[in-house]
């Protein structure tokens, strides 16, 4: 009798796990690289939990109105990439991904902080996991410097200085930092928030938090770069054509001595530098009053799971695989960044497949202090309206209590598009 109990324990063990076993989908965007990384991944952790998971892959083109269509239809796949500015368009209540938090048994939420984890926490529900998280970071060549007998600034005031003794040093040629589009508009973001400790968007009223005289001060600021020198005005950049900053000689000979980018880009702006130049991420120059250091830190993309999905337990196993357990963490490899998740970062660092340069210029990313961001800042309408009024600013069209003024009923007006 006891030995027919054991046989029929086996057997209803077997077919519970035989149930359990579940048929999974996971759609992504990338390059072949990150696509056959991702397939083995999938295949190892499926093995591991007993799922099989069918891979559905594209480039970048196509895949947020391809997404856009499934997800209007409940037909989205188990698991799904999505990059970080889309969570307003997905998930404006925090209902259009499961939440994680309700998975935490099975996903290891510690790898991640709660600074990491904020930025996809939309109304108290987690919508997803970053895959990476990136921050900018100054960029320096610290050659130029030296050679001009300049010392790393770390207060705007010593940046100002450092400006002026450049040209000095080494002719009117010659500029401290780069400051166009887009890093001209992180730089009067940056200045606005290391003053009032503010994002441009209050999570809570969803419109722009600062007042028009705190992006007024921005912009004037914005405007002393230009003026004294430490930064090349918008006319001079459009006479250059407006090429990307690593494609210009003067980068490449040191005359524009230093930038504002992402942690991740460093050898993007390293490797064409003139042999013998060096190039040096520091921490972020601050104002002497400044109540933050007034980080810019973002997920690059983040891994959620459907709301619709019928195995969201199951999905969870194969997440929780690719994110934080080796056989994911060692198939995926770096093919999303330097990985946020604290386990799999380690892990990469360890084997030496992050390089080191990568490794500080993250850290000091993830060390600097700044309120949480606000999807919202690179939605394409509000940047735009702000990147093009600071050119009109920079023309001297629109003076900067008005250019202020611009850009806060601008980006009110996309954010009213928005309301619940």
């Amino acid at each position: 009798m006891k030995l027919h109990l054991t046989t029929a324990l086996g057997l209803t063990l077997a077919m519970t796990a035989q149930a359990q076993a579940a048929d999974l989908r996971m759609s992504w965007w990338g390059g072949e690289s990150r696509h056959e990384a991702t397939q083995a991944a999938l295949k190892v952790c499926g093995e591991k939990y007993g799922h099989t998971v069918s891979p559905e892959f594209t480039g970048f083109d196509g895949y947020l109105e391809k997404l856009t269509t499934q997800m209007a239809g409940g037909t989205e796949a188990d698991i799904i990439q999505v990059n970080w500015p889309w969570l307003p368009l997905f998930s404006q209540d925090g209902e259009g991904f499961a939440d994680l938090n309700t998975l935490s048994d099975t996903i290891d939420l510690s790898q991640w902080s709660e600074d990491q984890l904020a930025p996809v926490t939309v109304a108290g529900k987690l919508n997803g996991l970053p895959l990476s998280t990136t921050g900018r970071v100054f960029f320096f060549n610290v050659t130029t410097l030296e050679e001009a007998g300049i010392p790393m600034p770390s207060t705007w005031e010593e940046f100002f200085s450092a400006a002026k003794t450049l040209r000095e040093q080494a002719g009117e040629d010659h500029n401290l930092f780069n400051s166009v589009k887009e890093t001209a508009q992180l730089l009067v973001t940056l200045a606005v928030v290391q003053k009032t400790g503010k994002d441009l968007v209050d999570p809570e009223t969803n419109r722009v938090a600062w007042t028009p005289e705190e992006l007024a001060a921005g912009i004037e600021f914005y405007g002393r770069l230009m003026e004294s020198g430490a930064v090349r005005t918008q006319q001079e950049e459009a006479g250059e054509g407006n090429v990307n900053l690593y494609e210009k000689q003067d980068w490449a000979q040191g005359k524009i001595a230093g930038s504002y980018e992402w942690d991740t880009t460093y050898f993007k702006y390293s490797d064409p530098l003139n042999e013998g130049e060096v190039l040096e991420s520091t921490p972020h120059i601050r104002f002497e009053d400044a109540v933050t250091d007034g980080a810019y830190r973002k997920p690059s993309m983040l891994f959620a799971i459907s709301k619709n999905s019928d195995n969201q337990q199951a999905a969870a196993e194969i997440m929780n695989c690719l994110l934080n357990e080796p056989e994911g963490i060692d198939a995926l490899k770096d093919t999303r960044g330097l990985p946020a998740s604290e386990a799999a970062a380690d892990r990469l660092i360890e084997a030496g497949m992050v390089k080191p340069e990568i490794v500080k210029a993250h850290e000091i990313a993830m060390e600097a202090t700044g309120p949480a961001i606000s999807p919202f800042n690179e939605h394409p309408e509000l940047r735009g309206a702000f990147i093009d009024t600071l050119e009109e600013y920079s023309y001297g069209m629109i003076d900067a209590q008005d250019a202020a003024e611009v850009i806060i009923d601008e980006a009110n007006s996309v954010l009213e598009d928005f309301d619940a």
